[in-house]
Parts: structure tokens; C-alpha cells; sequence
């Protein structure tokens, strides 16, 4: 019997993960890993800020017509800045909860 799921991925069980950190390999050790996925997230929440901005002063200026597409450009932009404050939260309690160990 084969160690695999029906989709032909190999199954992995609690016993066989691996018990020290791997380091990152291919694109991840070349991009610069967690500070570059968190750079890269924080520049596109600022794209869609930037992207609703603009669709919101065309509704002003009368250029555009359609205010679902505007309002839906607005709700992006919040909810994407909503998960980049909990994110950032999430971040800095993990390292309040590590300044608090004592070695």
C-alpha cells in the first residue's frame, strides 16, 4: 500500500512531519521570505487604497457613472486595510509574548 492521497499528493501523518525548521528554498530564500510577503501584502492594500481614491474623485468629477463598481473598489481598499491592522497586530503580540521570555 502506497504512502498517498487519491490525488496522488503523499499523505503526511503527526509521526512523519519534520521536527526542526527547514530553511527556505527556491523563490522564498530569493525573495527574502516573511519581510518580503509582508512588504509585497502592505504595497497592494496602497494599490487599492490609490485605486479606489481615483474611482471615488471620477463619481466626483462626473467622469464615471457607475457607483457599484466605486463602492465596490471602497469596500476592497477597507477590508484589505482591516486585515493589513490585524495582521499587524497579530505581529506585535507575538513579539510582546517573545520579549517576555527570559532565556
Amino acid at each position: 500500500m502506497s504512502n498517498t492521497i487519491a490525488s496522488g499528493m503523499p499523505a503526511t501523518f503527526p509521526g512523519t512531519m519534520p521536527t526542526s525548521p527547514t530553511a527556505p528554498t527556491g523563490a522564498e530564500g530569493q525573495e527574502g521570505g516573511f519581510g518580503a510577503t509582508l512588504r509585497n501584502a502592505v504595497d497592494r492594500v496602497g494599490e487599492l487604497s490609490d485605486a479606489s481614491d481615483q474611482a471615488v474623485s471620477g463619481l466626483v468629477q462626473g467622469e464615471r457613472q457607475d457607483i457599484h463598481n466605486v463602492m465596490i473598489a471602497v469596500e476592497k481598499a477597507d477590508i484589505a486595510f482591516q486585515l493589513m491592522l490585524q495582521v499587524r497586530n497579530k505581529i506585535l503580540n507575538a513579539y510582546q509574548e517573545v520579549s517576555k521570555m527570559q532565556f
